[in-house]
């Protein structure tokens, strides 16, 4: 939200269902309702409101009971509903719930689920014929009962303009920062991931998580090498320096970002100096060269290919929806949609687009 906004706050609910997992209601609490001091906004990102079928919610395990919230009816005035999972995926959710997500999303709204919480948006009948995840050890049963549901196991999260799913509990923050650098840019989305110590986007999918055996010698960790890249963006690296920084031949070095990261050297260097170059030209920064050369990514013609192949926007068009310039709240203002109840903005399509690749393995 831009300084001097006058728009309010962007307002959540999060529907908490009789057993649903504590874990995510904290993420999305984290994530979307804390203030943020830090960014020096004149208010609040999000408004968050929990809300529950029945006055007393036992949550997953009996861990606690949740009181003194309001009633579904809290959905009807929420600009994003959030959708958190509970374990028993194949008992049928309530007849309220259902009707609770259904009317939000009939509305315009959107509807994002955490880990299984696909399962209560699949129920609904929200999910037919789209794309969506789930956690990696439910897919099957997923697939089992809703055979019309375009389930994608290993991706952490899917972007389908007003419906997203997030797969594992973990998975749910990737979601979040993702939207919040939808809704507000990637400057706001680094900020919020550094006060969670958590990483702003996390390169490949779930199937990094799956069961598997592990190796007799594990790899070393490539957490070292990658700060030391970051510092050096602007550099001439190369995937045979990055080796040899390592001490470890190319070949070694692909087969360790394939296996810890889900990615390629190149891909991860490219990935972090089109992030740089992003939030250069948030902080203001018009001269493309500069950016090109700060960001290393070399020329102004290949930061333009690269910007809109990561973003699915143009240096300049990315610069008039994040830049400091920018005279309206980022991202769609407080859920706001355009005709036809979708989201219809070039820039929100665009953005779907590229959302697929940006979490896939």
């Amino acid at each position: 939200m831009p300084q001097g906004s006058s728009h309010r706050p962007h307002r959540v609910a999060v529907i908490v269902d009789e057993g649903t997992n504590p874990f995510e209601v904290g993420v999305a609490t984290e994530l979307f309702g804390l203030p943020r001091p830090e960014l020096g906004l004149p208010g609040p990102l999000y408004e968050v409101t929990l809300c529950t079928p029945v006055p007393e919610t036992r949550m997953n395990h009996g861990f606690f009971v949740l009181t003194g919230v309001p009633g579904l009816e809290a959905v009807d005035e929420a600009d994003t509903l959030v959708v958190p999972g509970r374990p028993d995926n194949v008992v049928p959710r309530g007849a309220a719930v259902l009707d609770a997500i259904r009317r939000t999303h009939a509305r315009g709204a959107r509807v994002m689920s955490l880990c299984t919480g696909s399962f209560a948006l699949a129920e609904a009948g929200l999910l037919d014929g789209l794309r969506a995840t789930t956690h990696w050890m439910w897919a099957d049963a997923f697939r089992d009962l809703h055979p019309r549901v375009r389930l994608e196991p290993d991706v952490l999260f899917v972007d389908e303009g007003r419906i997203l799913t997030a797969a594992g509990s973990a998975a749910a923050l990737d979601l979040g920062l993702y939207v919040i650098r939808r809704d507000h840019g990637a400057e706001v989305a680094n900020a919020v991931s550094r006060r969670l110590v958590f990483a702003a986007h996390r390169d490949g999918g779930q199937r990094q998580f799956v069961e598997r055996p592990l190796p007799a010698v594990p790899d070393e960790s490539l957490g070292p090498l990658l700060a030391w890249a970051q510092e050096r963006l602007g550099e001439p690296l190369t995937v045979a320096g990055l080796a040899a920084r390592a001490a470890v031949s190319p070949a070694t070095l692909h087969r360790r970002f394939r296996t810890q990261l889900g990615t390629t050297p190149l891909a991860w260097l490219t990935g972090e100096r089109v992030a740089l170059a992003c939030r250069l030209i948030e902080r203001g920064e018009e001269r493309l060269d500069v950016v090109a050369a700060r960001s290393g990514l070399g020329t102004a013609a290949n930061l333009r290919a690269r910007v809109r192949r990561e973003t699915g926007l143009s240096p300049s068009a990315y610069r008039r929806r994040f830049g400091p310039a920018a005279g309206e709240p980022r991202g769609l203002p407080n859920g706001s949609r355009h005709p036809g109840g979708r989201d219809d903005h070039p820039a929100a399509r665009d953005d779907r687009a590229v959302a697929g690749e940006a979490v896939r393995a």
